[in-house]
């Protein structure tokens, strides 16, 4: 069975690396992720700008220059909600003991779901200083989502972190590290081959996602019908991490001997994860928005 596992393999979080005296710049996967993403989304919603055909009445919302103001906003929004997510959702108690460490962000921790309250946030403010339609600016911020949260998978794959449970199947991958966890099977621990459910989420989270919002848009005219897109986009989000979920390694704080799937809310004899519990909102409130803005 070993056999069947794939090697990790040699890959590096940091792309390049220069030290000279006493500086050190280094520039890391996950970061060029962020960086490809935000472009790639500004580029794209610029384009968007410039087919009002695409918009309600034939009219765009906004200009492609007001779109530089939105890409500060949605920038500042993703850091400071990320990393804010990720202290009070996985680990408060750690944080409120040490304080000075909220703000050491290239140490790793940001949560997808408050990254995606602050660019909300972040987005209402724009659109309240530009005089914009709120769900014009969620619409097209929805459609280029899934590029950045593909790319970020792919960051985290590469960095060989928050990766799966362990599995007997021939794709599961042995990450360095991984080992330090129990495995189940009859394995050495050396050898505990894992989901490397980073990949199902860039597929599922990013590629398909992406794939189905942009039909919506370039051919059946979503952006004409102000809130489809989003609505598309959270409940697509939603089912993709939920359903990623049951493969996905928990995090270390909350399995116990008591609790070794890491759930953090039991309904009846199942439980949820972390993920999930915040990924039910989402889907709801998507379902919700899709049947609204198809009875409007």
């Amino acid at each position: 069975m070993i056999s069947l596992a794939i090697l990790f393999p040699d890959l590096r979080p940091e792309i390049f690396s220069i030290d000279i005296g006493n500086f050190s710049f280094a520039l890391r996967w996950y970061a060029l992720a962020y960086i490809a993403g935000f472009l790639g989304g500004w580029w794209i919603i610029q384009r968007l700008m410039l087919r009002p055909a695409l918009w309600p009445a034939n009219a765009a919302p906004t200009t492609p220059a007001q779109i530089e103001s939105l890409l500060t906003h949605v920038i500042i929004g993703v850091i400071l909600g990320g990393r804010l997510g990720f202290v009070l959702f996985y680990q408060p108690g750690y944080y409120l003991a040490n304080p000075a460490e909220i703000l050491r962000i290239w140490e790793g921790g940001m949560s997808f779901h408050g990254g995606m309250a602050g660019v909300v946030v972040a987005g209402l403010l724009f659109c309240r200083r530009n005089g914009v339609a709120p769900l014009h600016i969620a619409d097209a911020m929805a459609l280029v989502a899934p590029i950045g949260i593909g790319l970020g998978r792919v960051a985290n794959f590469i960095n060989a972190e928050l990766w799966g449970r362990p599995t007997l199947q021939p794709w599961g991958v042995i990450f360095p590290g991984a080992q330090a966890q129990s495995c189940p099977f009859d394995w050495p621990q050396l050898y505990c081959a894992r989901h490397p459910t980073q990949l199902y989420e860039a597929a599922l989270e990013g590629a398909v996602l992406f794939a189905v919002l942009a039909f919506l848009v370039w051919r059946r005219g979503a952006l004409k019908r102000p809130g489809t897109v989003t609505a598309v986009f959270l409940a697509g989000y939603g089912l993709g991490r939920f359903t990623v979920e049951f493969f996905r390694q928990p995090d270390a704080q909350f399995i116990t001997l008591d609790n070794p799937m890491g759930h953090v809310l039991s309904l009846g004899p199942l439980g949820v994860t972390m993920g999930q519990a915040l990924s039910l909102p989402m889907i709801v409130a998507g379902v919700a928005l899709l049947l609204l803005r198809r009875r409007a």
